[in-house]
């Protein structure tokens, strides 16, 4: 990457930590901690607490890695994006000197999980036997995890029937521990995924007008799974791994690297979306369009405790890697198994509306238990009717229209950059409302990340 001021705003993730992070180029900010290295940049920005917090880049890959001990959930904060700022503006602040520890140790970290991850791979690849054994021992745990899964269904499914047979109407926003005590239970079976929707059918309820229809979505949902998971014996095996995923059963991602399909083409970021979930852990999907294959994939990465994830995709922009695909009835999710690298945008792909809408309908009927579909719209309007946003479909496919997330002010935004006019979007639909994540226009480009996370 080629280090300029543009190219660091480029990676901001919102226009507000941008401008954050010019308001810290004082060098004052920042005192004497400033350094550099083969490996990385660092320094300790003076903010309202005490310490000063520690700020660090790794430069060694194609695109900086950061680490920030402030406690922003944005990925890179305005510590990250300043400090980037003024080595690109400023490299005379920065003597080449030895790493301090605290530097030393988070790049040496980074070095041997990346190892350790490829010793992994070679070793399944170069040797059959411990393949073999590291497969037997695996079914061995799934056996397991699957009864425990399976009773903690069962009480899932009392549970709901018992809901069902009292009727919606009974229940009440403030006393709803009962739901959360399960969705505990059903961690403790080692169904995560299940308790997650129980947790946001619970925090549905009440919420809106609407909230008995999304409430009983998710329930249906959760007996979908149920019933699923009784019958997975006979179910096709990708569909299997489908169900795995909607139950939070961790991808294995060594399998992937080893037996998933590859692709290598350049890809288009259209979506970064960081959503926060239960204990402190942090979940970014990165949306992926191949400007060769076509191909849509799902870059699903976690954090915990705010620490901020290895990887950054530049939403809006192109990157060349090769990804491997995860086993699925219709294979999505994705993970990168070569650098990725920073390269010249690829042009946003002309696809008909129609065609977009049918994609989506065609996935969830091969995977029935995927909650969300990437659409790339090529000509849509913003426009409010009776107090909500809708999406208006300006193409191939007049006269749809699509609701819009509504807890968000986005489309004054997306208004305010088109005077009104068409525009190219991004997003995620869920069946029943479409989340936008990025838009174009000849006026400029937008991004949504940071409002709907």
């Amino acid at each position: 990457m080629q280090l300029t001021a543009q190219s660091v705003l480029s990676l901001a993730p919102d226009e507000a930590s941008a401008k954050a992070a010019k308001g810290l180029l004082a060098p004052g900010k920042w005192g004497s901690s400033l350094g550099s290295s083969e490996r990385a940049v660092w320094g300790a920005c003076q903010g309202s607490g005490a310490k000063p917090y520690q700020t660090q880049v790794d430069v060694t890959g194609a695109a900086p890695t950061f680490k920030c001990s402030c406690p922003s959930r944005k990925f890179p904060c305005k510590h990250g994006l300043a400090l980037m700022l003024l080595r690109a503006d400023c490299a005379n602040l920065f003597a080449s000197v030895q790493e301090p520890q605290w530097v030393c140790d988070w790049l040496d970290s980074r070095k041997e999980r990346a190892q350790r991850k490829q010793d992994r791979t070679d070793a399944i690849a170069l040797d059959p036997q411990a393949a073999a054994a590291a497969q037997a021992a695996l079914a061995k745990r799934e056996g397991e995890r699957w009864k425990r899964i399976e009773a903690g269904a069962d009480d899932l499914e009392r549970f709901l029937m018992d809901r069902i047979a009292q009727g919606l109407a009974t229940l009440e926003r403030g006393n709803l521990e009962a739901w959360n005590q399960l969705a505990a239970r059903m961690v403790d079976a080692q169904a995560p995924g299940l308790g997650e929707l129980l947790c946001r059918a619970a925090a549905a309820v009440g919420v809106g007008p609407q909230w008995p229809a999304a409430v009983l979505a998710l329930m249906g949902r959760m007996q979908l799974c149920i019933d699923a998971l009784r019958h997975r014996e006979d179910l096709p095996g990708h569909l299997v791994c489908d169900l795995q995923a909607a139950l939070g059963w961790a991808a294995d991602s060594d399998a992937a690297l080893a037996q998933g399909e590859r692709v290598e083409d350049t890809w288009l970021v259209v979506g970064c979306v960081v959503q926060e979930r239960a204990q402190r852990l942090s979940e970014r999907r990165v949306w992926l369009y191949g400007a060769r294959s076509g191909r849509r994939a799902l870059v699903l990465d976690f954090s915990h405790n705010g620490r901020g994830f290895e990887t950054h995709w530049p939403l809006g922009c192109g990157v060349r890697t090769t990804l491997a695909f995860y086993p699925g009835a219709s294979p999505l999710r994705a993970l990168p198994c070569a650098a990725v690298e920073a390269t010249q945008t690829p042009a946003w792909p002309h696809l008909p509306s129609s065609g977009e809408w049918q994609l989506a309908a065609n996935q969830l009927a091969a995977n029935p238990f995927a909650p969300l579909s990437l659409v790339l719209l090529p000509k849509v309007a913003a426009a409010r009717h009776e107090d909500r946003w809708w999406l208006h479909m300006l193409d191939s496919d007049p006269g749809r229209a699509v609701p819009l997330e509504t807890r968000t002010d986005w489309a004054w935004d997306l208004l305010a950059l088109t005077h009104g006019l068409p525009a190219q979007l991004a997003g995620e639909w869920d069946g029943q409302v479409l989340r936008p994540s990025c838009a174009r226009s000849p006026e400029g480009f937008l991004t949504f990340a940071d409002r709907i996370a």
